[in-house]
Formats: C-alpha cells, sequence, structure tokens
C-alpha cells in the first residue's frame, strides 16, 4: 500500500511538472502581482496665529497600491486611500483607484474601465515631484479630481513625443457618490517641442491642453488648461493657465494661474522648490487667493524624501485675511516614503 501510494505521488508531481513545462513552452507567463504603497507625513507650526500657535505631527496621506499583470495585456491596480477625515479628525479609508487596463499587442492605446485616473492632475503631479507638500492648484480650488468612476484610453507616441489622455466619468470625483445623470468629458494632450535628458512623458520643453466638459441637470461643469514646461533632470519650470464655467447655482466664471519650479543642485540629493498659485473662483467677486510655496528638499535614500518649506496664502480683501488669520502662513517639515 505504501508503495503504491509513493508511485501514486510520483506520478502526479511528473503530471504538474510537465504540465508546468507545457505552459511555459507556450509562453503564456503567469500573473504578476506585486503590493506597495507611498506615505506622506508632515509637522507643522502656524507662524500667523498669535494667541496659540498649532504645531502638530500628522500623517496627510497613505495610498496602498496593489497591482496586477495578466496575460493578454490585461492589467489592475487597486488604491486605497487613507486620509484625514474632515468630519471628527479620525483617520478613514476609502478607495482611490480600482480598475482595469487592456492594452492590445503592438498597440499604442491602452484602454481602462473603473475608478480610474482622470487625465490632468496624475500628469501635473508627475511634472511637479512635490505632492507631499500639497495638493495642485485646480485640485486645492476643487475644481478637480484625481479619480472619477468611468472609462478612458491613454495613448503615447514616439517615445512620449506625444502622450494623451481622454476619460468618459461621473463627475463627481471618487470621493462623492456617483449617482448623476450627467456625464464629464475630459481629454489631455500633451506635445514635447524639445528634447531634453529627461525623455520621460513629462521631460523635455512640452505644451500641454486639458479641456473637460461637463453637463448634469443643475447646469455646466467645464475647465480648460493650457500649460507650458520645462523639465531636465536638473530643472523643472511650469507655467499654467485654467478656465473654469460652472452654472450649479448661477453662472461662475472663475481663473486659476500657477507657476513652480524645481532646481535639483548637481551631483547632490538636494533641491529647491518654489510656487505661486493664485486663484480667483468668480469673476467680480472679491475672492481672490494667492498661494506662495517655497522650501528645500533632500533624498535621503531612494525610498525617503524630505522636504522643509513655507506656505503663505494672501487674500483679496482685509476681512477675509482676518477671517482665514490662523492658517495664512505656515511653516512645515514633511516627508514621503515610499515602499
Amino acid at each position: 500500500m505504501a508503495f503504491s501510494i509513493r508511485r501514486a505521488l510520483a506520478v502526479a508531481v511528473v503530471a504538474t511538472t510537465a504540465g508546468t513545462v507545457r505552459l511555459a513552452a507556450q509562453g503564456t507567463p503567469p500573473p504578476q502581482v506585486t503590493v506597495g504603497g507611498v506615505v506622506y507625513t508632515q509637522y507643522v507650526y502656524q507662524l500667523k496665529d498669535s494667541v496659540n500657535h498649532t504645531n502638530s505631527f500628522d500623517i496627510t496621506r497613505a495610498y496602498v497600491n496593489v497591482l496586477g499583470r495578466f496575460s493578454g495585456g490585461v492589467g489592475t491596480r487597486v488604491t486605497g486611500d487613507i486620509y484625514r477625515n474632515g468630519t471628527d479628525s479620525s483617520l478613514s479609508y476609502r478607495l482611490k483607484y480600482a480598475f482595469a487596463t487592456y492594452t492590445p499587442q503592438g498597440s499604442s492605446l491602452t484602454y481602462k474601465a473603473g475608478l480610474i485616473h482622470t487625465p490632468w492632475l496624475d500628469w501635473e503631479e508627475a511634472l511637479w515631484e512635490y505632492r507631499m507638500q500639497g495638493t495642485m492648484a485646480m485640485d486645492r480650488a476643487g475644481y478637480l479630481s484625481a479619480a472619477d468612476l468611468g472609462v478612458g484610453a491613454d495613448g503615447k507616441w514616439g517615445s512620449d513625443k506625444v502622450n494623451f489622455q481622454l476619460t468618459v466619468v461621473n463627475g463627481r470625483f471618487y470621493s462623492k457618490p456617483g449617482n448623476t445623470e450627467g456625464k464629464d468629458i475630459q481629454a489631455r494632450v500633451s506635445v514635447r517641442v524639445l528634447d531634453t535628458d529627461d525623455s520621460s512623458r513629462v521631460g523635455g520643453l512640452r505644451i500641454t491642453g486639458y479641456a473637460g466638459y461637463g453637463r448634469a441637470p443643475t447646469g455646466d461643469r467645464n475647465r480648460y488648461i493650457g500649460m507650458v514646461s520645462y523639465r531636465s533632470k536638473q530643472i523643472t519650470l511650469a507655467g499654467e493657465a485654467a478656465a473654469t464655467q460652472d452654472s450649479t447655482l448661477g453662472t461662475k466664471n472663475g481663473h486659476v494661474y500657477s507657476a513652480f519650479g524645481v532646481y535639483k543642485f548637481p551631483r547632490s540629493k538636494a533641491a529647491i522648490i518654489g510656487r505661486v498659485d493664485v486663484t480667483h473662483k468668480q469673476s467680480g467677486a472679491v475672492d481672490k487667493q494667492t498661494r506662495f510655496i517655497a522650501g528645500a528638499s533632500y533624498q535621503l535614500s531612494p525610498n525617503w524624501r524630505l522636504l522643509a518649506d513655507w506656505d503663505y496664502a494672501d487674500y483679496q480683501t482685509d476681512a477675509l485675511n482676518t477671517a482665514n488669520y490662523a492658517s495664512r502662513s505656515q511653516a512645515l517639515f514633511q516627508t514621503q516614503f515610499t515602499f
């Protein structure tokens, strides 16, 4: 009996091995699943509050990424977003990305469906590199979100000389319910007109445009952005102008302007950054805000970046400056680590 069991086990092992060899010979790669993440931490000291300076340590954001690669050009991504809840200041959890992709063999296009990247913010954050400092101007003003529910396509040609993204999404952002009768169509195209030593999707001298048109029962929701940017391995410079149209509660025509730069010191892990955002949410209203950001960073290791910076907001009227007095000027020490 023991001999029979051993012989049966041996036959099973040989059969399994032979099947594995046949699959390998057929060129079918096994699924690949990787897990990683990124965490943003900070220490903030509010400089303007003369009565009770706020100084605190915090985790402002944490993302856990699960990436899958499968045969036939299929891929998946699920990203959990751990964030500070504004209701009770606890750390809460939600999905940021949950989508599948399909890239046909030999195609320059990748198709996506699910909770997907929207065209502008992911691209701009890759250009800026310092999402750890805070959100980009259009995100901070509440006009755009990095993710939404819908479908889309990405494309690139000539080693990213031209790249674009097109999406059709709910237009409610990933942090809100998706129940809406209207949909948003969003598109971005970026063209590299001059090469540098950075050949990535954001590298070189580029002209980039974005348009988003949304139509909901409550009104229009339109966004238009133009940007000129230059990026090499040492220098990043960018300037953008945006126009917004919202007719949800009466027509609101807003404008956002942003300029930023990064200089990486040669043969060093140190860099300096600067940024100016001007946000005017409604034409004719005295609601304009100008934000200044300046700082210095150090790449302690490939997985850990440190940033010391100053964040200052100036408002159009003394009344707004007084209302926002405590949080107008902040000194921050921020870090980003990946795993």
